[in-house]
């Protein structure tokens, strides 16, 4: 599934508060705003979903696949952010008629928040602040909740049988994120299964070094003859193949230098795109390890523990 902002929010509204404050919530423009397109939300709702499905334990196995960008750890930050969110001065001093209740609680507070409503109305215009203000009072209630559930999620993430895989190309560029990913995860004390290395090149053979391979494409495209010229490009494309996988080794030899912890598995690249049984195999394969359980090219202290 892909994630629906709206409608997570939605059920949540719906879930956590009567039908007649739900209908009030949903109609309040700046909700209609916050819930689509507001920075942040979507993070704080891709957390609300997850815990949603682990709830209903219908599920033997979610797997949430993120971007490949710093961005994809933002929902990690959705408890701290709604908690920053929710102390914030305005949204304190929004919510404090709300909060103080009663005709007197009204005079306590009505002095300094109409100093408060009129400078900001001067900012975002009146409607907005109405609007806001209504949003707030409304959801008052259920900002607690938020929270708990943006935590309870957080640290379910941290318990057995949880675990996070990186993924990454031997690009340069790709392994420095794949090193960002790996210390933020660390940091925050999150269980990390491996690294991926996706879409490698491994030679078809490594008794032919590259230099031997060059040498031999230039004396059979000397000697000419029939075939010759297949045979010399042949030579160069195997030539050119290890290159490759010597500064592909390269870039995992340094991951590895910085990151000695984390196991690592390798996928060589396809020809096509992974869309069917026969791919997945395949693929599985290479994750799992050849018949003796490990992979061609990596050590056996490296290897990931294949899972059920």
């Amino acid at each position: 599934m892909m994630l629906d902002m709206k409608r997570t929010f939605d059920d949540v509204v719906t879930a956590h508060s009567t039908p007649e404050r739900a209908e009030q919530i949903m109609a309040n423009p700046f909700y209609q705003a916050l819930s689509s397109s507001f920075a942040g939300t979507q993070e704080y709702m891709a957390m609300e979903k997850l815990g949603q499905l682990r709830a209903s334990n219908r599920w033997d196995l979610v797997i949430v696949d993120t971007p490949p960008s710093r961005s994809a750890l933002d929902f990690l930050d959705a408890p701290n952010r709604m908690s920053r969110f929710l102390d914030g001065t305005m949204i304190r001093l929004l919510t404090a008629p709300a909060r103080a209740g009663g005709r007197a609680g009204v005079r306590l507070v009505g002095a300094g928040f109409m100093i408060f409503s009129r400078i900001i109305s001067k900012i975002l215009g009146g409607q907005l602040l109405s609007d806001l203000s209504s949003f707030v009072a409304a959801l008052d209630t259920m900002f607690g909740g938020f929270r708990e559930r943006a935590t309870a999620t957080y640290e379910l993430l941290r318990q057995p049988g949880r675990s996070f895989v990186v993924v990454a190309a031997p690009e340069p560029d790709a392994l420095r994120e794949a090193s960002y990913f790996v210390d933020r995860l660390s940091t925050e004390g999150m269980p990390l299964a491996g690294l991926v290395l996706n879409r490698t090149h491994p030679p078809a053979t490594t008794g032919l070094s590259a230099t031997r391979a060059e040498a031999a494409a230039e004396t059979v495209a000397e000697v000419g003859g029939k075939g010759a010229k297949l045979a010399a490009g042949a030579l160069r494309v195997h030539a050119e193949r290890m290159l490759q996988a010597t500064r592909e080794q390269h870039l995992a030899d340094r991951f590895t230098s910085a990151h000695p912890e984390v196991a690592v598995r390798t996928v060589p690249a396809a020809a096509g795109d992974v869309h069917d049984l026969e791919g997945l195999r395949a693929m599985a394969v290479a994750l799992l390890g050849a018949e003796d359980g490990t992979p061609s090219g990596i050590p056996r202290s490296r290897v990931l523990p294949a899972r059920p």
